[in-house]
């Protein structure tokens, strides 16, 4: 059988049994959205805004997060980070970039036993921190790194 066939027929197959459980009322479009997600913190215009929204005014510094960026980023609009918590029972990592016009980047939630591990790529405007905030057995621990943006991606 021709592999383009059967990769046409398997795909057509999983939309059709995902059709029925739509129309069966078995799974619900909202399901497949982030139903709790922190609008007032991602709308925030100042950083003081979005570290309240997401209860990150008050972390501790700490040597057990390593924010890996680029030191200078030639182009804003795609800025590679990487976030590695090496705390105990991380639960949630948060990305900031300081500077933006809404500084709120990221916000995951890991499930138990989730490597404290995040790896995206996010929009800069301009130089600024990139910082991470990690939540952990109840407590709020953060790190940074500064990044140079030589030509903006938030409309610069």
């Amino acid at each position: 059988m021709n592999n383009d066939r059967r990769k046409i027929l398997k795909g057509t197959g999983a939309a059709g049994v995902v059709g029925v459980a739509v129309a069966a009322g078995l799974l619900k479009p909202g399901m497949a959205f982030a139903a709790d997600w922190n609008k007032a913190a991602f709308e925030a215009r100042d950083l003081a805004g979005a570290l309240a929204g997401v209860g990150g005014a008050s972390g501790t510094e700490s040597g057990q997060i390593t924010v890996k960026a680029p030191d200078i980023a030639e182009n804003g609009a795609v800025v590679p980070v990487e976030i590695i918590s090496a705390i105990p029972g991380t639960d949630r990592i948060i990305l900031v970039a300081e500077k933006n016009g809404m500084p709120l980047v990221a916000d995951f939630g890991l499930s138990n036993g989730a490597v404290g591990y995040v790896s995206t790529r996010i929009k800069m405007g301009t130089t600024s921190n990139v910082r991470a905030i990690v939540k952990a057995g109840g407590k709020t621990y953060t790190a940074a790194k500064e990044v140079k943006v030589t030509i903006g991606g938030c409309g610069g």
